[in-house]
């Protein structure tokens, strides 16, 4: 297979306030959140980052996504590198995330034609994929609705639509179905699904294991930053359930619960 995303050896570590220092009954002045993951994606799969929250998972998704910059290590997006070329690699790829804060006064009409001009599109296409990705998540009705009138699954629709407006090749989902009632996540899981069968490269964080189990082709696990394990779906359940696999990894790792 061909592969599209190649993480190598790659380190964060952020600076704690004290605030945080507090929270997280610690005096370390800092907190390494991603200690040396490496892991490949290849075209065409659902690549799964399963892990509890605070492992590391939005962090390395950000990094991948050139949001923030790795200390160390390598990230490259179709050959091009997240640190020597992020433009190229922002051309190539769709972020959406549950922390995306859409401005409460804006309809999703405007939000959708700024961030096309943004990505340099046309009004003609802009139109027609406004058109396509209005109709398919039923965003039609509620176009000229300012933001802070909507559902919160109405919401996540207009996050999804923004973040693939210009068909990307590699579709980034941070915990996609975080906080949407079971209609809205299944209109959204069955859209990963659909952007599969296009030949489109998903890479999607999740602590959801059922999720995990029915979407991906292949998982990588993250506990405490670092990736313990990386497979094929079967390999890493080995004859068990997702769940089982991961605690049993999870506990070999010193995790408490």
């Amino acid at each position: 297979m061909e592969e599209i995303l190649k993480v190598e050896n790659v380190r964060k570590t952020f600076k704690l306030s004290a605030k945080q220092q507090k929270i997280d009954k610690t005096r370390e002045k800092t907190k390494t959140a991603v200690d040396g993951v490496s892991f490949t994606s290849n075209r065409g799969e659902i690549f799964g980052l399963l892990g509890p929250n605070g492992a590391g998972k939005t962090t390395t998704l950000r990094m991948i996504a050139t949001l923030i910059r790795p200390d160390e290590g390598e990230i490259k997006v179709s050959g091009f590198s997240v640190k020597n070329d992020p433009a190229a690699v922002r051309e190539r790829i769709g972020f959406m995330t549950s922390e995306l804060k859409l401005e409460d006064w804006f309809t999703p009409n405007y939000l959708f034609d700024y961030f096309c001009e943004l990505r340099g599109m046309n009004k003609a296409t802009t139109e027609a994929r406004k058109h396509e990705l209005f109709t398919k998540f039923g965003i039609d009705d509620f176009a000229e609705v300012k933001v802070a009138d909507l559902s919160t699954g109405m919401k996540q629709k207009v996050s999804l639509v923004i973040s693939i407006a210009h068909d990307p090749e590699f579709v980034i989902f941070d915990e996609p179905t975080n906080g949407l009632d079971v209609i809205t996540a299944k209109v959204v899981t069955d859209f990963l699904v659909e952007l599969k069968k296009e030949g489109k490269s998903i890479i999607l964080s999740t602590h959801i294991f059922e999720l995990a189990e029915r979407l991906c082709d292949r998982i990588g696990m993250i506990v405490n930053g670092r990736m313990v394990k990386v497979g094929t779906l079967d390999e890493i359940k080995n004859g068990k359930t997702l769940e089982e696999s991961f605690f049993d990894i999870y506990r070999e790792m010193g995790g408490e619960f």
